[in-house]
């Protein structure tokens, strides 16, 4: 049985998260904290399997609950943000930074036509992040693995074009992870395809922005892909790349949903395999599912570079794992080296 917390201040929001979860045979809510100071006191009294964390409380926010309970009593966490300021989705990835696990948005209406899709999201959601060891992901420091950088040295006789990233459930961490130890002149683009609840992919590319040198920006269409910026698929469209006279564009596209998801990984790793072949970089991180397997072995079968995130490190295995069931992978890189990595690999 999941035990859950509920973090709320509205009652009315409450009830119906605690009736969604309760509605599962192996849920049960087992409290609800109205502020982020009850929430904490709660979680060491309760010791909940996970918590549901909402972001605008009185007496304490969701960030600074969040920070408490993961340096106090490590747990679990998932933001429940309704996402609809700029100052909320800031604080919401701040909660992300200090060890929430993933966010999603607050549930609508009973009879909203979006409400039985967003109930399987926060189910799956929460029945995976149950299973992350939070206390073994804190404070892990060591020393870079030096046998991986002979693969990326032999790389290094490619002129790359483009490194694609696709990530999902522990993505935001993953991706910050990365960034934030990229130097300003990263000599290629970056092209990222991030499931994530609807709304919260603006805050995601603010949050990242903060923690990096590098330009990240919500991808346009049509817009030329240069060196040294990180580009983001939007909400519901597909990111793909093209080529015109003057070099890398994004493009997008409303076909239907790829493995449940538009946008799709596996969507822009087969144009990127199509257009760049093997002068490309395909990167598949934590994420629950198999979205991106399929485009990272069009991509390896092109002869382009493909990397995975390694399991100890991921949120969930999901897609790398998918991506080694199915050959797809040319090398399993620990999170902490994936920067160093892809600067080994594309250096000039």
């Amino acid at each position: 049985m999941v035990k859950i917390l509920i973090v709320e201040d509205s009652d009315v929001v409450s009830l119906l998260l605690k009736t969604i979860f309760e509605s599962e045979p192996d849920m049960l809510v087992i409290g609800h904290a109205k502020d982020g100071r009850e929430a904490v006191r709660l979680a060491h009294e309760l010791s909940p399997d996970l918590i549901t964390m909402d972001i605008c409380m009185p007496v304490m926010d969701g960030f600074e609950a969040t920070r408490l309970i993961m340096l106090t009593n490590p747990v679990p966490i998932v933001v429940i943000s309704s996402g609809v300021d700029d100052e909320e989705l800031r604080v919401t990835f701040r909660a992300i930074e200090e060890g929430a696990l993933a966010v999603l948005e607050k549930p609508v209406g009973l009879n909203h036509p979006g409400f039985e899709s967003m109930c399987k999201e926060m189910i799956d959601t929460i029945r995976s992040m149950v299973k992350v060891k939070v206390e073994r992901r804190i404070g892990a420091n060591r020393l870079p693995c030096q046998g991986i950088f002979e693969a990326a040295i032999q790389q290094q006789t490619k002129a790359h074009e483009i490194v694609a990233i696709g990530c999902s459930t522990g993505g935001p961490q993953a991706l910050f992870s990365i960034f934030s130890n990229l130097p300003l002149n990263f000599p290629i683009p970056i092209v990222v395809t991030q499931h994530i609840s609807r709304g919260f992919i603006g805050g995601l590319v603010a949050w990242l922005q903060g923690g990096t040198m590098v330009r990240v920006v919500l991808a346009e269409n049509g817009q030329p892909l240069k060196p040294g910026t990180i580009y983001f698929a939007p909400d519901n469209v597909h990111l793909q790349i093209a080529r015109n006279e003057s070099g890398l564009i994004a493009c997008f596209n409303n076909d239907p949903e790829i493995n449940g998801f538009r946008p799709s990984a596996t969507q822009l790793f087969k144009s990127v395999a199509e257009i760049c072949r093997n002068r490309s970089v395909g990167v598949l991180l934590t994420g629950m599912g198999s979205d991106g397997a399929d485009g990272l072995l069009a991509m390896r079968r092109v002869g382009a570079h493909t990397i995975v995130q390694d399991e100890e490190s991921a949120v969930v295995y999901g897609m790398p794992g998918s991506a080694i069931t199915l050959q797809a992978v040319d090398q399993v890189v620990q999170l902490q080296d994936m920067a160093a990595y892809l600067l080994c690999l594309v250096r000039k």
